[in-house]
């Protein structure tokens, strides 16, 4: 599986995801299909389904344009069976935990996947998790450094879906929705200022954005390490949550709820 980033928008990213056997490529979260299309062609694929994680629209806006151009109706669309009237064309509903095959051209064995129901940012977000190729699209619930907003679950709800994701192997690469890793560093770092991993996490990001190159992926074990929603155990982490929200959190969720309230707000 060969993983090409394509830059939406302002700071979206889709994502080609290709079978180098069948010469065939999904895609996820697609908010403009022309990039989409573009990138496919440039990198001589064959696009046969979209990956949506979640429906907002600068994910999924360009789904119906890009099926318009497969009038064959061969196009595929995932997306989660809970949240499918508000996933446009939609024609594979998932599950959590259900598996999935992308790419089989031919009937050969193409790249197996999983879904994962991580809600919270929306009641509908679902990840798409490679296991063979150790790699997972979290869109936006985990972050390099981050995690997304709660516009329809609570602080519960992302701790347990983020907690998922954290459970997958170590070497796991983690590709998200959004280029948001040198601001989350910089929140991270006035928690955990001491935390040598996230200041040397912090100057290669910086290095990288000043060649204008992208951050993507992670991996779970620098997630672990450097992402303050991960980290709520952390005694540095939870006095300065303390100490900048003026609360007296003691448990994790309260914790976690605090440093999310703190991001909102930086």
């Amino acid at each position: 599986m060969r993983v090409v980033p394509v830059p939406q928008l302002f700071d979206n990213y889709a994502y080609l995801v290709i079978d180098e056997q069948s010469g065939e490529a999904g895609v996820v979260d697609v908010s403009d299909a022309g990039p989409v299309a573009e990138a496919a062609e440039r990198e001589g694929v064959t696009l046969v389904a979209v990956m949506s994680t979640h429906h907002h629209p600068d994910h999924v806006g360009g789904n119906m344009d890009l099926a318009a151009m497969h009038p064959d109706g061969a196009m595929r669309v995932f997306g989660y069976a809970g949240d499918a009237e508000r996933i446009p064309g939609i024609t594979d509903p998932l599950d959590d935990g259900q598996d999935f095959e992308l790419c089989s051209a031919g009937g050969s064995s193409g790249l197996r996947g999983k879904a994962i129901f991580i809600p919270a940012h929306t009641r509908g977000h679902i990840a798409y998790w490679f296991a063979d190729e150790a790699a997972v699209f979290t869109g936006d619930t985990l972050f390099a450094a981050g995690c997304g907003r709660l516009f329809e679950g609570d602080a519960a709800q992302m701790k347990a879906s983020l907690e998922k994701l954290a459970s997958l192997p170590d070497e796991t690469r983690v590709y998200f929705g959004h280029e948001y890793t040198q601001s989350n560093l910089a929140f991270a770092l006035t928690l955990e200022p001491g935390n040598e991993q996230l200041v040397k996490k912090a100057s290669n990001v910086e290095s990288l954005r000043a060649q204008g190159l992208p951050t993507v992926p992670s991996t779970i074990a620098e997630e672990k390490l450097t992402n303050p929603f991960l980290r709520s155990d952390s005694e540095e982490l939870r006095a300065s949550v303390m100490a900048l929200s003026g609360e007296s959190a003691v448990d994790d969720v309260a914790i976690f709820a605090a440093t999310r309230r703190l991001k909102d707000n930086f």
